[in-house]
C-alpha cells in the first residue's frame, strides 16, 4: 500500500485507469488477497451498531472478501465496483445472499442516495477515491448517526531475514519494489489514514484498532498475491516474469517452496458529524 504522502498523486490519475487497474488480475485477487478477520467484523458490526435491518453502502467491494461477512448479518449491501471482472467474482462470492446487489460504477460516478444508508464500508479500497468528493459524498448518503467504516489489510511482508534474502533478487529485476515496511510503519499508516478522515470535517469520534495476522503460502500463490499488488502491476511484463522466476528459485532453495507473512489488518469506525 502506498504512503499517505504518496497518496496524493493517486486522485490526479485518470478515473479510467483506477477504475480498472486490476481487472487484469482479478482472478488471483479473488484466489489469494487476504480475507478480514473475524474478530475484526465483530468491532465494526458492534461500533457502528449494525443489525440485520441496517443498509450499508460498499465503496470498491472488489470480489468481495469483506461483503459476505456483512452479508451473512443480514444486512441489505449496496456494493459499487468498477471493474466488470471483480463484479463477476462478487456476484458469484454472494450468490447466497439475495441482500446483496453489485453495482459497476465508482463512487465518483454513483448517483448519490442521500440519508439512505446505516453505513459506509471501504475494505482497502478508500484511498482510491477522490478524498474532494469521498468523505462528502460518503456522510451525505449517510443517514442521521451513520458510520463510515475503514477496513485495511496492508502489504503483507515476510519476516525481515527472509526479506534480506529476496532482496537480492529485486536489485537485479526491480530495485524500485524493493520496499520493506514492518509492523510499526504500517500501524502509522493506517493511523494516519483514519486521521484524513477526522480531519476532512464530515466525521468524529474515530475509534481504530488493528491485529497482527500471518498466513503461509506455497509460491505458486505468493507470486499471485504479489502479482495483485500496485508495485507490480506496473512492472512491464519480462521485468516482472524475471523478478519472479528470481524470487521462485530462491524461495524454493532457501525455503521449502513455501513462504510465511505477516500483515497488519486494522479497522477504523468513525461517526457521521
Amino acid at each position: 500500500m502506498k504512503k499517505p504522502d504518496q497518496l496524493e498523486k493517486l486522485y490526479l490519475q485518470d478515473l479510467e485507469l483506477r477504475k480498472n487497474w486490476y481487472s487484469p488480475v482479478a482472478d488471483a485477487y479473488n484466489k489469494v488477497r487476504p480475507r478480514y478477520s473475524q474478530e475484526i467484523i465483530n468491532r465494526t458490526i458492534e461500533l457502528a451498531e449494525l443489525t440485520p435491518e441496517s443498509k450499508i453502502l460498499e465503496l470498491g467491494c472488489g470480489p468481495g472478501n469483506a461483503t459476505v461477512s456483512y452479508a451473512q448479518l443480514g444486512c441489505s449491501l449496496s456494493c459499487l465496483e468498477p471493474s466488470q471482472e471483480a463484479c463477476k467474482f462478487a456476484r458469484q462470492n454472494c450468490a447466497a445472499y439475495p441482500n446483496v446487489e453489485i453495482k459497476q460504477t465508482t463512487f465518483e460516478e454513483w448517483q448519490l442516495e442521500p440519508g439512505k444508508f446505516k453505513a459506509v464500508l471501504a475494505a482497502t479500497s478508500f484511498h482510491w477515491m477522490n478524498p474532494n468528493i469521498a468523505y462528502a459524498k460518503s456522510a451525505e448518503t449517510l443517514e442521521k448517526n451513520g458510520s463510515l467504516i475503514l477496513l485495511w489489510n496492508m502489504t503483507p511482508q515476510p519476516n525481515y531475514e527472509v526479506y534480506k534474502t529476496l532482496h537480492e533478487v529485486y536489485q537485479i529485476h526491480a530495485p524500485s519494489s524493493a520496499r520493506y515496511e514492518d509492523s510499526t510503519t504500517q500501524v502509522k499508516i493506517v493511523k494516519s489514514l483514519g486521521e484524513k478522515a477526522i480531519d476532512s470535517g464530515y466525521f468524529q469520534d474515530l475509534v481504530t484498532d488493528h491485529i497482527l495476522c500471518q498466513v503461509t503460502y506455497s509460491i505458486d500463490n505468493y507470486l499471485l498475491l504479489l502479482n495483485t499488488l500496485s508495485p507490480y502491476l506496473k512492472l512491464e511484463a519480462s521485468i516482472r516474469n524475471a523478478l519472479f522466476a528470481g524470487l521462485r528459485e530462491k524461495i524454493e532453495q532457501h525455503y521449502g517452496g513455501s513462504i510465511e507473512i505477516t500483515y497488519v489488518s486494522a479497522f477504523q469506525v468513525a461517526k457521521k458529524v
